[in-house]
């Protein structure tokens, strides 16, 4: 399994789809991540389940 991996969102306040590179190597990962198109932060969270599926949430910044 590559280390870096590319996953889509849509953005949780105006709709478009926004890329992320998640590290793989990291089973559980939350930051802050601005929105590309609108600016506005948007809460990641990434957790890697032990068949290395990838699930990745993303929520307004006060959810």
């Amino acid at each position: 399994m590559n280390e870096i991996q590319t996953h889509s969102i849509d953005c949780p306040y105006c709709g478009e789809i926004i890329e992320l590179e998640v590290d793989c190597s990291e089973f559980e990962q939350s930051y802050i991540k601005d929105c590309s198109v609108c600016c506005r932060p948007i809460n990641i969270n990434i957790m890697i389940d032990f068949e290395k599926n990838v699930h990745v949430l993303a929520t307004h910044e006060d959810e």
